[in-house]
């Protein structure tokens, strides 16, 4: 079920909506450390299908996998996104779930504990709409009970980034533009037979071929990476449904920051609640950098 209010309320462009975003991942690497991969519950059992292991089979089945979850309709989705700059390591994890048919989600971004170990830093709620990433605790001079909301259009990264989580349907929907795709075997991920594809995506492609609702802001990560080329790892159930991918950025913010950046997928089906904000919500003011 997805609760959809039309009421929304920009805060500005620019360096101050930067700032919204970017801080989310990137002032995590000033004292935290950590490395890890984004866990999952169980899915249901994978048939008695035959992967297309050729080049141009591997490549059709990769580009597909969006087309899948958007019939799937909706999915749990757990996040892990490992960033390396300056010889330091964080992970910030998320939990949620996305509605693939109406092009929404919601998410749950726990950042890392600082380098004493305390856990210093709530969660943030975000909500993800086609366009729009809107955050809840986001701090920096934010009060707790408001929101805040980012074109994600205007972001260099198009928010594969700045949100601390890869938006799972811009992570589904980058294969659009997958090239060079290589048949690696099959495997398991959370108890379901997976068949395992390694490629790169090309980030022009992708927005060009991308659904209308996403096109925008991969057109603005087109623009913003100094690469165009994504390498990735997707694995795909039976039916084409993606169950779990892995891209590897890297991003330029005050020095090169390495980032990898994992979607898990299950439970597809369950039902999932998104209900945008009203505008009296909507914080307007100087965002802290």
């Amino acid at each position: 079920m997805v609760v959809h209010q039309h009421r929304r309320r920009r805060v500005r462009a620019g360096g101050v909506v930067l700032a919204v975003g970017v801080a989310v991942t990137v002032a995590a690497l000033a004292a935290c450390g950590g490395a890890a991969d984004a866990g999952a519950g169980g899915g249901a059992g994978a048939g008695d299908g035959k992967p297309p292991a050729d080049p141009a089979g591997a490549v059709a089945a990769v580009r597909a996998a969006a087309d899948a979850l958007t019939a799937a309709g909706s999915a749990r989705v757990r996040t892990a996104m490992e960033m390396a700059a300056g010889g330091t390591r964080v992970t910030i994890r998320g939990e949620g779930g996305v509605d693939f048919a109406h092009r929404m989600g919601q998410l749950l971004v726990m950042l890392p504990a600082d380098a004493a170990g305390k856990d210093e830093h709530r969660p943030i709620t975000e909500l993800l709409v086609p366009g729009a990433l809107y955050m809840k605790n986001r701090g920096a001079g934010v009060p707790d009970d408001k929101w805040v909301r980012v074109d994600t259009a205007s972001l260099g990264d198009g928010n594969l980034v700045t949100g601390g989580a890869t938006d799972p349907l811009a992570a589904a929907e980058l294969l659009r533009g997958a090239q060079e795709v290589t048949y690696v075997g099959e495997t398991e991920v959370a108890g379901t037979r997976v068949w395992h594809y390694r490629g790169t995506t090309d980030l022009g492609r992708a927005a060009r071929s991308a659904s209308p609702d996403i096109r925008r802001t991969l057109e603005a990560a087109a623009k913003g990476f100094s690469k165009d080329s994504v390498p990735f790892d997707a694995y795909l159930d039976d039916e084409g449904r993606l169950r779990k991918v892995r891209h590897r950025f890297s991003y330029q913010n005050n020095g090169v920051i390495d980032v990898s950046s994992t979607t898990l997928l299950y439970g597809f089906g369950t039902p999932v609640t998104v209900a945008l904000p009203p505008s009296g919500d909507i914080y307007a003011g100087k965002i802290a950098e």
